[in-house]
């Protein structure tokens, strides 16, 4: 799995992960695999930063459909702008990319099986398998260290100054406490639009 976090503090945001990839009882560290789980695209409001926690098929997937959409309708920007991207994206992940859409006999729309974060000069977000959208005021994070993550983010969020102090604590304590995380770790900041 993965520890991945979004910060959003003192006119910043930052996004970072972890590099460990593991298979079973097998980890491919990043000695034997440049493994990045951040990846960033051009928007027409500016670059955003997107993670992914899950399998890591969703990572190649992921980077060639949203980089084969119309510049002009790949809008991360604003909650609704997110959820309408994946909307558009998910046909042709079914199409194109073969996803599997069916997570349980009771699911309520068909999934995109992502768990993903987006860090951007509008703020963080975070995507689930059911394009559920959330915009987050201050931190979050994602995978199987996120509650490590979350706690050391909170703990460090007064003392911090920086986003990527913030988002630092966490993937620390995600690599320390998670056995399917491990570093070192990716991370990369943007200013926010003086508005948000």
């Amino acid at each position: 799995m993965t520890t991945l976090v979004v910060v959003k503090k003192a006119g910043h945001v930052a996004i970072a992960a972890d590099t460990l990839v593991t298979f079973g009882d097998t980890s491919l560290t990043h000695r034997f695999e440049a493994n990045s789980k951040i990846f960033g695209v051009d928007t027409p409001d500016g670059p955003s930063y997107i993670g992914m926690a899950g399998t890591v098929a969703h990572f190649p997937v992921l980077r060639k459909a949203l980089a084969g959409m119309p510049v002009e309708q790949l809008r991360l920007g604003s909650r609704d702008e997110v959820f309408d991207t994946f909307i558009r994206l998910h046909p042709l992940l079914k199409e194109s990319f073969f996803l599997q859409t069916k997570e349980d006999d009771n699911d309520p729309y068909e999934s995109s099986q992502f768990t993903v974060v987006i860090a951007n000069a509008s703020g963080i977000y975070g995507l689930y398998s059911y394009r559920e959208v959330f915009e987050f005021k201050e931190f979050w994070g994602i995978g199987s260290g996120r509650s490590f993550a979350l706690g050391a983010m909170h703990a460090a969020w007064g003392k911090a100054k920086t986003a990527r102090e913030v988002a630092v604590a966490g993937l620390n304590a995600g690599c320390e406490f998670d056995k399917n995380s491990g570093g070192p770790i990716d991370v990369f900041t943007l200013k926010l639009k003086a508005s948000s």
